[in-house]
This record gives structure tokens, sequence and C-alpha cells, in this order.
């Protein structure tokens, strides 16, 4: 029960105002990941909805098993983590599935082996499937903008990524060396193309669609999509209020936390 209080019951004790603003920087980086956000994913697989398709139906569904999922992971992963490892295995950061969970699943004795393979085979296809959705949004993408047939694209993409993927894991080897990046962190290939990516072009790519949205496309057209079969906007007023001005300062300020600013600031 330690484990599970740890998991839900927030602890601010000796966190100051700085430490306070990165955990919101984070938990709102977190959300790029969550929903897919900024990739292009849920452009695309919207792209493919039927016209009489309850997109309203489908943003609630979005919401409800994300945020239920991700509830039932840190259930089952954070107070199994401080049974066996302590306040100790908290601090693994994004290497608590390969460095933490492997010592909790030795913990557990023979039957840990068949759990940890189990856990280990279900990560690869929860990868596989996230790898199959990023993949086609940039398929769609060279198929649209350059008239390629989807098997061209396809295997031309597949290439591309196993490249790139073949030299980020020498990375840690044949091509090592460390670079210092823009938040202070100290990094290698994966984490230069990680901070590029996650740190940069994801909120520079949302600023962007919120700005297109709100300011030249306008939230009516978006709203007029989503109820044109007499569906129910119930949060059209905060929708507007939000992708016109809320949102875009938001993702400004993450924009300039990832830059290492605030933390300059906040010294």
């Amino acid at each position: 029960m330690e484990g599970f209080k740890i998991f839900v019951v927030p602890n601010i004790d000796g966190m100051g105002a700085k430490e306070l603003f990165h955990v919101v920087l984070d938990a709102m980086g977190q959300l790029f990941y969550s929903i897919s956000v900024a990739m292009g994913i849920m452009v695309t697989y919207g792209s493919y909805f039927k016209d009489d398709e309850n997109l309203m139906k489908s943003v609630n569904r979005i919401e409800i098993f994300d945020t239920l999922v991700a509830f039932l992971a840190g259930v089952m992963i954070i107070p199994a983590v401080y049974a066996f490892l302590g306040s100790d295995g908290m601090t693994a950061g994004p290497g608590l599935m390969f460095i933490a969970l492997p010592k909790v699943f030795e913990a557990m004795g023979p039957a840990g082996t068949w759990i940890g393979a189990a856990f280990f085979i279900m990560v690869l296809f929860a990868a596989l499937t996230s790898s199959i959705s990023i993949l086609e949004a940039v398929v769609s993408g060279f198929m649209d903008k350059f008239g390629w047939s989807r098997k061209k694209a396809v295997i031309i993409e597949t290439v591309a990524a196993l490249v790139l993927g073949v030299i980020i894991c020498l990375g840690y080897n044949v091509f090592y060396f460390d670079l210092t990046l823009p938040n202070g962190s100290v990094g290698q290939i994966l984490d230069i193309f990680d901070y590029i990516s996650n740190n940069i072009l994801m909120p520079v790519v949302a600023i962007s669609t919120c700005v297109l949205i709100g300011w030249i496309v306008k939230p009516k057209t978006i709203i007029d999509e989503a109820t044109k079969n007499g569906e129910r906007f119930g949060r059209k007023g905060m929708y507007i209020v939000m992708v016109k001005f809320i949102e875009p300062v938001l993702l400004f300020v993450l924009l300039l936390g990832s830059l290492g600013v605030w933390d300059k600031l906040l010294k």
C-alpha cells in the first residue's frame, strides 16, 4: 500500500518553485507522447474517418481510455518498483523500464523470469504498434506530396528508419560521444535525436498548429466539421479560447523550458 500511496499522493516537501515548475513542464511534455500531439498521427487517422463518424464520441473515448491505461500502468509498475527497490527505484526516470524493472523481475525469483519476458514482449508489441502509427503519418505525407504508391513509400521510409536506428544503436559504442544540450543535460546520439524531436520540433509544430487553426483557418471550421452530423460540441467556447490564446502561450513556455531558458532565469 505504501507504493500505491507514493503513486497517488503528491509529495511537495522540499520542492521549491523551480522544481514545481519543472514538474509542470514535464507533465505538459508527457501529453505530447500520451495523445500523439504534433506528430501528424491524429490528423492522418482522422482523414480516414467516414463522413458519418461521430468525432466527438471518438475524442471522448481517446481522453478516457488514454487516462485509464496510463493510470493502470502506474498502479502496476510504481508499487512493484517501490516494493522491491524502495525509494531509490523511483529516481530511475526514463531508465525505469530497462534498469529498475529488470531488478524487480529478478527479485521475484524464478517467476520473475517469465513475468519479465511476458512484460517485455508486450512492450515490443506496444512499440511496434506505435511505430506503425508514426510511420503511417509519414507514408501518407509522401503519398500525397509525391504521388508515390503505398508500397514504395513504406519501403523507403522503413529503410530510412532502419538506417537511422542502426546509427543510433552504434551511438553507444562505435559512434559514442557526449554533447551538452541546451537544457543542460548531457546526451549521446539517441538523446540528441530525442531532444530535437520532442523538445523543439513538437512544441514548434504544436504552436504552428494553434496559429493555423486559431487565426487562419478559424476554430469555426473545426467545430462545423465535428458537428456536421448533428453532434453537440459541448466545450465550444473553451476550445476557441484555448486554441487561440492559452495553448500557444503554454506551448511557448514549454519550448523555452526545453531550451533551458527557465533554468537560467530561475537560478
